[in-house]
């Protein structure tokens, strides 16, 4: 099965950068394509337990990584002005060589807005903060220089130089299953699609939605590369991925982590097989969650055993 490729995902909850680091350039080493981290002020429902900043965390990994793609799924649009991510995206990419990955999103956790006195608001208001954001993004990776006049952002004659190193500029991630406002977002805008790990039960209707729109945009719909986002709960034999299952089951809980619904959860031979069937249905991309934050013996699990059943990306 060709052009699949691999990410890790590590919320780097309670993690320090030493631990990052290593299982960043673990992930490189085994051929792993991409490592991805959270955009939160902090742990969402955890303020007391440390976690590192996401954008200078991505900036330290690809300046100790040669090969390693890495990105947020997703970063806060709110967060940042989206001239000054632009700017900082492009420098990124440019100092990595092309390794940036651009996952966006209207933002997930109220609490850290308030807290922190960044604008929040209704879906719509997000949703429309965040289309305006990434028409400023794709003008300012596009052109030399970008104006704008929206309700939310203006830009006036602003000069994005130097040019990113990828063409026309780090591939953009939207990620999410609404019909109303995430999936025109994702048919306008997006390189890659993701359906996070709620949205893994519903992906065929989700798909079959996004194609649609894809159409009445007068967009290809093969343009648009799919991913996704799961649990992974692997292990060598049947005893081991009972254990692990448990322990997933108390890291993971609850239905917005799709265990149950979407979870890659086995021995080698089946996640082979629950992968085959998603790139069946169009997924190209995985990015997953280990059950045990990625220990080296689980990545090199997926490595040596899952991964050479599917071709890598040309």
């Amino acid at each position: 099965m060709g052009n699949i490729d691999f990410g890790i995902y590590i919320p780097q909850v309670s993690f320090d950068f030493d631990d990052m680091l290593a299982r960043a350039q673990l992930c490189e080493e085994l051929g792993i394509t991409s490592f991805w981290l959270f955009d939160h002020l902090y742990t969402p429902g955890l303020p007391g337990v440390p976690a590192l900043e996401g954008w200078t965390l991505a900036t330290a990994l690809l300046a100790r990584t040669s090969t390693l793609r890495v990105g947020h799924l997703v970063i806060d649009n709110n967060l940042r002005h989206p001239a000054l991510l632009a700017r900082m995206a492009t420098t990124l990419d440019v100092i990595s060589g092309g390794r940036l990955e651009l996952g966006i999103g209207s933002g997930s956790y109220e609490p850290e807005h308030h807290e922190g006195g960044f604008p929040w608001g209704p879906l719509r208001e997000r949703t429309e903060r965040l289309e305006e954001g990434l028409e400023i993004l794709t003008r300012m990776f596009a052109g030399e220089r970008t104006t704008f006049e929206g309700r939310h952002y203006q830009v006036r004659d602003l000069p994005n130089l130097p040019r990113p190193a990828q063409t026309p500029g780090p591939p953009l991630h939207v990620g999410g299953i609404g019909a109303r406002f995430t999936l025109p977002l994702a048919a306008r805008y997006a390189d890659v699609w993701n359906v996070p790990t709620y949205g893994l039960g519903r992906l065929p209707e989700a798909q079959a939605s996004l194609d649609a729109e894809c159409e009445r945009q007068g967009r290809d719909p093969e343009t648009l590369r799919r991913s996704l986002e799961a649990v992974l709960v692997l292990a060598a034999d049947e005893s081991g991925v009972v254990e692990a299952r448990a322990k997933a089951e108390r890291r993971y809980a609850g239905p917005g982590w799709g265990v149950e619904d979407g979870g890659f959860v086995g021995t080698p031979a089946q996640v082979v097989d629950r992968i085959g069937w998603y790139v069946e249905h169009g997924v190209t991309s995985f990015v997953f969650f280990p059950f045990d934050r990625g220990s080296e013996a689980t990545l090199r699990l997926l490595a040596e055993e899952v991964m050479p059943h599917f071709d890598p990306p040309a």
